[in-house]
């Protein structure tokens, strides 16, 4: 468990970043759906959770209430005879009230360290590309990844952990 302080219009707001527990199901849901104004990816992240595909899945809580959430789960890249496992960040989500008070890039920032140390070579996200690059990810296509859906250049980024294992990986 990790408390960050971070003044947030004048007042002193203590945001907690802590692993999912089961009684979070229901609320993550919630802040998904609430984040995002549809249920599809609450749906996601319970389709996640039922197949064994999270790797890691935080929350972050102010006031003993849960405001944030964030789920990295298992990608591969490369072909068929050699790939690389890494992680794969989303949804992140934030109540709406909580957003750009840096509850998110907390949420980023304790989950890409839980996989650093883990020794994960690589995290990839379809996401904002003014946002995302602030926690170094950069286009994929840089490194010869892309994504199997298909997606504008800018969204789809990696950021890179442990580059001698990403060597020679497209």
């Amino acid at each position: 468990m990790r408390a960050v302080r971070r003044l947030s219009k004048g007042v002193n707001t203590l945001v907690t970043i802590r692993e999912e527990r089961p009684e979070d199901i229901e609320v993550v849901r919630a802040v998904n759906r609430r984040a995002f104004g549809r249920p599809q990816e609450g749906q996601l992240v319970d389709a996640l959770k039922t197949s064994g595909g999270v790797l890691v899945s935080l929350v972050a809580v102010v006031t003993g209430r849960v405001v944030g959430h964030i789920l990295y789960s298992p990608v591969s890249v490369g072909s068929a005879d050699e790939n690389v496992s890494g992680a794969g960040l989303g949804p992140m989500a934030v109540l709406p009230a909580h957003q750009r008070q840096g509850i998110g890039g907390k949420l980023i920032e304790a989950g890409h360290q839980r996989l650093r140390e883990a020794g994960c070579p690589f995290i990839v996200v379809l996401g904002h590309p003014e946002y995302y690059p602030r926690f170094g990810f950069q286009p994929a296509s840089a490194y010869g990844i892309q994504c199997e859906w298909d997606v504008p250049d800018d969204v789809f980024m990696v950021l890179v952990l442990e580059p001698s294992k990403m060597k020679g990986v497209a």
